[in-house]
Parts: structure tokens; sequence; C-alpha cells
């Protein structure tokens, strides 16, 4: 290999190429998809409801498939492997159980969304119409501040990467990844993102899968479990790693690993719990298997960096010393790049290529489901809420299309911002924690628990808030001779005290204040957020000009077309499903297997480990690594193949109707039979 191990391995040009060229190309193929939906299904984005909510509809499957994807980050892909690179084996557990549990967790709480509010647009809806305006606008602050720094990350370790691989201007990144998202959401709202969702984990899996067997098989590098075993072995002894049993990276017995899980279990509950875009999923689910959905799901995404960081973050200590394999510096194991530097070293271009195209993928994923969140909170929390109360389907859609142009933007403005101050991926990551686990407990109060108390949940928020940011530059100066800066706040133990104090003192204000003052809540009042007769109420105007009105009418013609078929068979569906009785079951099951869950993936299998301070041998890294293949292909079956196992009668219908239109023009359109003259 005759380029230099830490210059880029691909052309600049190979960056543009996958930004720009495959950016649009999606872009394009979603705006097909989405032609097709509109044309052969009942359900068309010039809805706002189908916009905002995929009308409620959304089968299991795809929405598992769409966590799946909104969940992996490019700090999914980078940050798991730079912990596999510094921790050995548990890094990748601590990284996969400490994000999953949240999603098996939130399972919960989507249940009690469709019981308590099942046509909620936001979960700052139900916070508005429970504790009034004042909550509203703090724990808004929370849900944004959330999206902000979920989609820095997005846009740091993406830009990263691609300059790292490439050498493609960081500028140019930054501005350039949100731009090809930003179109198809415009165009076809959330069912396109779902839809973008799938086809993306789809690839994303057909890569790691490519990576694993190449590790794992065919590399004349490592090529077996055994041959990694040895490796790792070797580096441990020329560089023990410090806090690990022995020295050895083939231990869960860390005490660095153990720390930063902590720290990740706390963070991601945070962008899990106030991220608009899960309690999106969850909105545009079927009541009646919402729950599924986020079980299959939150098991579903862990294979993807258990698996991911077990195969290119131990390669990258692996490959130490090999000629093709560059030199990181802390700096670049913070920016997320043991991974791109393995990849490129076991497949030369074609293995960057594959990394670049992966991570690029993921990160337009989970950029489009921030896009969507983020146009949804500003349409019916800002516009809607404080702006015009009154408007109309046509304005409504105005606003949620400009809310992502403006937001895919920002979203650029952001990473630069963070890139140029110096603040990292791995920083950012472990941060997010101190500032937004406050409001994580107060959150799930108010949508779970009827005796939540209102000021209580409000004053634990701001108080976690500011004694988490106390409890992290104390610490930190504590320890570091009063010295502050970017290097020394992002050290492990200074994120732990910041993490466990703001998520803390927040969940402990909020609980003794609901236990002492409970309140006693009715329900019924969130459970009419835009319910039919209230929005009926609500769109009353007063008498306009006769020209005006016929102006208004003939615009929003097409509108109230398209949303009278999508909002009554989704109102059909959905409301034959919102049986109370159900719901209730629904919630017990998720209780009690999320619940089981966090126990398996949190102690049952890591701590005994840990205690035992158990070393793998050959056999055991071999257990370890097959494991992992087998949950990895459960995985790619169940967000994969199920999906189209569950919407095949819609599949089948979708291609006979576009089989009639080949044959006779029109013929196959959505509702043709019925524009027949016959029915009058």
């Amino acid at each position: 290999m005759s380029t230099p191990a830490n210059e880029p391995i691909l052309p600049q040009g190979a960056g543009y190429g996958v930004v720009v060229g495959i950016g649009l190309f999606f872009s394009a193929f979603m705006i097909i998809l989405t032609a097709i939906q509109a044309r052969y299904t009942g359900f068309s984005p010039k809805s706002a409801e189908e916009f905002n909510s995929a009308s409620r509809s959304v089968k299991p499957g795809l929405i598992a498939s769409g966590i799946v994807s909104a969940w992996t980050w490019a700090a999914t892909l980078l940050q798991s492997s730079a912990v596999a690179y510094k921790y050995g084996i548990s890094g990748p557990w601590w990284y996969g159980a400490g994000a999953t549990v949240q999603v098996l967790l939130f399972a919960q709480l989507a249940a009690k969304l469709k019981m308590n509010a099942p046509r909620a647009h936001t979960w700052l809806e139900i916070v508005a119409a429970r504790w009034g305006t004042a909550a509203h606008l703090v724990f808004m602050f929370f849900g944004l501040a959330t999206n902000i720094i979920v989609s820095s990350m997005l846009i740091l370790g993406g830009s990263a990467t691609v300059t790292s691989l490439t050498g493609m201007n960081t500028l140019a990144a930054c501005f350039l990844i949100p731009l090809g998202v930003a179109i198809y959401v415009v165009v076809g709202g959330m069912r396109a993102t779902l839809l973008c969702d799938y086809t993306h984990t789809t690839v994303l899996f057909a890569i790691i899968f490519v990576f694993v067997f190449t590790v794992y098989g065919t590399s004349s590098k490592i090529g077996s479990p055994a041959r990694m075993h040895d490796l790792l072995a070797a580096a441990a002894a020329q560089a023990p790693v410090a806090g690990n049993a022995h020295g050895s990276y083939l231990t869960m017995r860390s005490k660095n690993g153990l720390i930063f899980g902590v720290i990740n279990i706390i963070g991601n509950f945070a962008t899990v719990f106030q991220d608009q875009a899960y309690w999106q999923r969850a909105i545009a689910s079927r009541p009646a298997t919402c729950v599924k959905a986020y079980l299959i799901g939150g098991l579903a995404w862990f294979a993807i960096p258990f698996m991911f960081s077990t195969t290119l973050g131990l390669s990258a200590v692996a490959l130490r010393g090999d000629p093709a394999m560059r030199v990181l510096s802390p700096e670049d194991v913070s920016a997320g790049l043991p991974a791109p530097s393995a990849a490129s070293a076991l497949l030369g271009q074609g293995g960057a290529a594959a990394l670049l195209v992966v991570l690029f993928l993921a990160v337009t994923s989970a950029t489009s489901a921030e896009l969507i969140a983020v146009s949804s909170i500003l349409t019916f929390d800002v516009y809607k809420k404080y702006v015009n109360p009154k408007a109309t389907e046509q304005q409504i859609l105005w606003v949620s299309h400009a809310s992502v142009a403006f937001f895919a933007v920002l979203m650029g403005l952001l990473g630069l911002i963070f890139f140029y101050i110096g603040i990292s991926l791995g920083w950012l990551y472990e941060f997010m924690g101190v500032i937004l686990g406050s409001a994580v407990v107060p959150i799930a109060l108010c949508v779970s628990w009827k005796k939540a108390n209102k000021w209580g949940c409000i004053v634990g928020a701001i108080t976690g808030f500011v004694c988490g940011l106390i409890a992290w530059l104390v610490t930190t100066s504590t320890l570091n001779g009063g010295v502050l800066s970017v290097t020394t706040t992002g050290g492990d133990e200074e994120m732990l005290a910041g993490n466990l104090a703001s998520i803390g003192v927040g969940g402990i204000v909020a609980c003794v204040t609901s236990y002492f003052w409970p309140e006693n809540f009715d329900w019924d009042v969130t459970r009419a957020i835009n319910s039919p007769s209230s929005s009926a109420t609500s769109h009353t105007h007063s008498p306009k000009p006769a020209s005006v009105e016929y102006e208004e009418e003939k615009k929003d013609q097409i509108l109230a077309e398209a949303a009278s078929v999508t909002s009554h068979a989704a109102e059909r569906s959905s409301d034959d499903e919102l049986n109370p009785v159900m719901l209730n079951k629904a919630f017990r099951f998720a209780a009690w297997s999320s619940i089981i869950l966090l126990i398996v993936l949190v102690l049952v299998i890591p701590l005994p480990l840990f205690f035992a301070e158990t070393v793998f041998g050959r056999r055991g890294l071999e257990a370890w690594v097959v494991i992992g293949m087998i949950w990895a292909f459960a995985s790619a079956f169940t967000v994969i193949i199920y999906p189209l196992w569950e919407s095949r009668i819609e599949l089948r219908d979708i291609t006979r109707g576009m089989v009639k239109d080949v044959f006779s023009p029109g013929s196959g359109k959505h509702g043709a039979k019925s524009s027949h003259p016959s029915r009058a």
C-alpha cells in the first residue's frame, strides 16, 4: 500500500461523491417512493397528519427498523469502536447495553402515550396540557437542547470521518451532509423518513457483515477469533490497559469501562426520553403493536455497536504496528477514528469506501429523524401554540417544511462551531448527560404518573441541571489542580460526577415532592389533545368576504381531499385499537419485559464477569464473537425481512396498481374505482 497510513486513503472527490452523490440519489429514491405511496395507497404527505406522524398507522417491523436507524448515530459506529480500542471487550458491551436499555424502557412510555395522549403530536403537547405554559417552556429547553446536541454529534462524527478518509473540507462536509436529507424529508415527511430508515438499515447490516467476515474469516492479517486473541494479548503485553485485570483487552474487569458504562446509561436516558425522534415513532406506530416495536427495535439495535466495535475497534488494537495502520493519537481516538483506520488497514481503499458509505448512511438516517422531530416541535409547540393557534392545514404544512430547511442549515452551523472550538465527538457524547439528565425522571413522571407534582418536576429539572454543572466543574478543578480546559473537563471521573448529580438530583426532587405533595391529575385532559371534537371547536373562524373564502377553499381543496382519506383510515384503525384494557395489558408487558432485559444486560451478564476478573482465552473470545454474530443475524432478520413480510399485502396491492397503470393508465390509482361515475 503506497499511501502513508496517516494520509487520507481516498481521493477528495470520493468524499464529495458520497456526500453529494449518494445523498442526492437517496433523496431522488425517497421522492419516487413518496410519489408511489401517494398514488397507490390512501396516505398522502399533503396531509399535515401524514407528514408529521405517518397517520399513526405504521406497523411494528418498520417502526423497529426506524428505531434501529434513528439510534444508529455516528457515535454508534465511531465512539463504540473508540471505547473498544481503549478498554477492550468491555467497551462494546457497555456501549451496546448502556444504550439499549433506554429504548427497552421507553416501551413503557410508548404504551402510556397511547393510553393517556393517543392523538398528541409531540411529548411537549402533553406537558403543556397537563402543567401549563411555564412547564412547557422549561421542558422545551431540554427537548431542543437534546436535538441540538444529538445533531451536533451526528455532524461532528460524520465530518471528522469524511475528512480523515478523503481529505474533504470539514466546512463543506458539515453543510452538505444534511442537505440531501432535508430534500426528501420536506417532500415525504415522517413516512419517507421511515422508508429511508429501512433502506439505510439494510445497507448498514450488509456492510457490517462484510467487516465481520473479513476480520474473523478471510483477512490475512487477522482471519479468526484465535488470531485476534493472540494479537490482543501481544498488544496488552506491550502496553497494558490501565484499570483492566492483568492489563488485558480480553476482560470485562475494566474500571474505566465500567465508568463509561454508567456515563453511557445516564446520558442515553436523556437522549431517548427527551428526543422527539423516539416519541415520533411511538406516535406514528399503531397502538396495538407500539410496545412490540420498541422491544424488537431495542434488542435488534444492540447488535450494531456490539458487533461493529468488537470487529473494527479490536482490529485497530490488533493491527498496531502494521504498516497500513494509522498511528492513533488520543485526539484521533476521541474523534472516533479507530474504526476508519482499521477498515483502511484491512481492506485498503475498499474498506475505507465501505466505512465511508455506512457512516454516511447512519448519519443521514439519524439526521432525518432529528429534522422531522425538530420540525414537529417548532410547528406544534411554537407556531401553533404561541403564534397561530388557528392555523390551517396549509399553514401547518408550510411551517413544517420551513422548519426542516431551517434546522438543516442550523445543524451545519452547530457542527462547525463545535469543530472550531475543539469539541470532539467523544467529549460531547459523555457531556450530554450532564446538561440533559436532570429532566429524564420529571418527563417520565409527567406522561405516566397522575400524582406527579408540577412544581416539583420543574424545580427538579432546573436544580438537577445546575447541580450537574457544578459537580462536573468542581470535580474537574479538584482532580486537575484548578485547571479547566476541554481536555481536563473530558475525563471519565469528571463526567461521571456531572452525570450522576444531574439525573440524581432531578429525579430525587421530582419523586420526593410528588410523594409528599401528590396531584390527582385527570388523564381525560391529555386524551382530549387534538381529538376531533376539540379540533373542530378550535377551528371556528370569523366571517370573511366571499372572495377570500373562495380563494382559501381553492387552496385547501387538494389538502382536504388528501387529508380526508388519510385521517379517516388512520382514525378508524387507531380508535379500534385504543381499548383501555388492551393498552393496560401492553403496558404491563412492556414493564416486565423491559425491566427483566435491563437486569440481564446491565447486571446478570457483565457484573459476574467483572468481579471474577475473567480474562478470555481463545475459546472464550471465540464464543463471545459467535454469540455476537448470531445476535447480529437475528437482528438483521427482524428489521429487514420482517417488515417486508408484515407489509406483504400492501406491497402486493401497490404492485398490482403499478401493473394496471402500465396496461391501462389511470386504472391503478388508489380509489380509481370509487371515482367512477356509477358511484353517484
